[in-house]
């Protein structure tokens, strides 16, 4: 198993948890981004640095993982790849995407997109909560504990 993420968006608070359980399981934490991504030395740290591009992190991603690994992504078709070949996919407070609610987040998504493109003022996510960091600390835990085993 290794850890992916869709670091260009994701929360350092986020990076920070990924970092220590990268260290207390052992398992590989690949950060992918079209930047340099600030690291702690680590052998089970590393970032790939992919060139700019509409989705060129995103299918570094898509074209490297296998079944069991696990991505970390607010990336609503990146997280239907990921589902689509089999590994899991979690969003940086702590939601996990599966077949079954997929196709529903894909479909909201295209929705705001056709609300905001034709002028409507939507407001975005609400901000990143201590509440949300936990959740997503919580549901790390429980999956990698289930994939170690």
């Amino acid at each position: 198993m290794r850890l992916w993420v869709d670091a260009d968006a994701c929360p350092n608070v986020i990076k920070t948890i990924l970092f220590r359980a990268a260290e207390r399981t052992q398992i590989q934490c690949i950060l992918v981004a079209n930047q340099a991504i600030s690291i702690p030395p680590s052998k089970w740290i590393e970032r790939r640095v992919v060139s700019s591009g509409f989705d060129v992190a995103d299918d570094y991603i898509v074209d490297n993982i296998n079944s069991t690994d696990l991505v970390v992504t607010a990336d609503i078709p990146l997280a239907s790849d990921v589902i689509e070949k089999g590994a899991l996919a979690i969003n940086p407070r702590g939601e996990l995407y599966t077949k079954e609610n997929i196709k529903q987040r894909l479909g909201m998504r295209d929705f705001m997109e056709q609300m905001r493109s034709s002028g409507v003022q939507m407001g975005g996510p609400s901000s990143f909560s201590q509440q949300d960091r936990m959740a997503f600390a919580n549901t790390l835990d429980k999956l990698l504990a289930q994939r170690i085993k």
